[in-house]
């Protein structure tokens, strides 16, 4: 039988989109897989079908993925869609395929011998250990509108998972955070739900004015950054280990 290939968008719904494609097809799971985006060289022999993200496609797999696999297996799913790793659609659909129509159910996440499960797990992992550490460093600022602004350089694609933190914690704001990579906000209206907004490659990060308080702030913080430290106990090694230099540009006391 010819292998079938699903190109899909590189997003957590264009993932599960190529999920939903792929099962109703109804060819059997062991010529059929997901790539992400088109690539350079085509494979002889091969179909190449194109999968387009679709909202009521997403929701049914996501209904799916909850009742037969349960909520843990479904967020580490999406937080290895979230990941930057080029196969990362291949591995999904292969473990999804293994929790449902293998039938491994609610311990699909356990079956780490099955190469493409243990692979979600190490990518969900990823994704997991950066949304913590983009929660911690992430700084905000005030803008002139009295908006809170933060800017983020992500290895993969944590806003998602970061923005329901802040929008807990600052509900009563109004606040956006900027993936610059991907051109990606997450917007929060102060009382209301957050939502994400994308195809903002040229915002004009460059020109944005910031509060008269907020500059205030940003000194003495820099100015208690550089008083609280004890010079003979520095120790630049540990304190990369703890704060990475990526996460550097995007903070204010560096």
């Amino acid at each position: 039988m010819e292998e079938k290939y699903i190109i899909c968008e590189d997003s957590i719904e264009g993932i599960f989109t190529a999920v939903y494609d792929a099962y109703a097809l109804r060819e059997g799971h062991e010529h059929i897989h997901i790539q992400i985006g088109e690539e350079d060289n085509y494979r002889l022999f091969a179909v190449y079908l194109h999968s387009i993200a679709d909202f009521g496609k997403t929701e049914k797999v996501i209904r799916t993925l909850r009742n037969r696999l349960g909520e843990e297996a479904y967020l580490q799913l999406c937080q290895a869609a979230a990941s930057r790793d080029a196969d990362k659609g291949e591995a999904v659909y292969r473990t999804v395929v293994d929790g449902i129509t293998v039938g491994n159910g609610r311990r699909t996440m356990e079956n780490l011998r099955n190469p493409h499960v243990a692979k979600c797990f190490e990518l969900a992992r990823r994704t997991a250990n950066e949304t913590h550490q983009e929660i911690e460093f992430l700084r905000f600022r005030e803008l002139e509108q009295r908006i809170l602004y933060a800017r983020i350089g992500p290895q993969n694609n944590v806003l998602p998972f970061i923005m329901p933190h802040f929008a807990d914690r600052l509900s009563t704001e109004n606040f956006m955070i900027h993936d610059e990579g991907r051109g990606l906000f997450g917007v929060h209206q102060a009382g209301r739900e957050w939502y994400l907004v994308s195809d903002m490659e040229d915002f004009p990060t460059e020109s944005l004015k910031w509060s008269s308080d907020e500059e205030k702030y940003q000194e003495l913080f820099c100015l208690f950054h550089r008083t609280i430290g004890i010079q003979e106990r520095e120790n630049r090694d540990l304190q990369r280990q703890m704060f990475p230099l990526r996460f550097r540009e995007y903070t204010v006391e560096f």
